[in-house]
């Protein structure tokens, strides 16, 4: 049986947290930025989990199951 290959796209979005969940980047703050309030861009600083129901599947694309 093959090893399971890393989709690279996914691996250079989401890193796992030492309990073995999923953080991932808030979205929104590509682009437009001079629109959004300070506080908006602030909160849109820190990561974020991935949802459970999520979690599954990104493993899968990152190897890990």
């Amino acid at each position: 049986m093959p090893k399971i290959k890393t989709r690279r796209a996914a691996a250079k979005r989401f890193k796992l947290t030492a309990g073995g969940r999923i953080r991932r980047r808030k979205a929104n703050k590509g682009h437009l930025l001079t629109r959004k309030t300070r506080k908006r861009k602030r909160a849109l600083r820190k990561s974020a989990l991935v949802n459970v129901v999520d979690e599954r599947r990104i493993k899968r694309q990152l190897g890990l199951q």
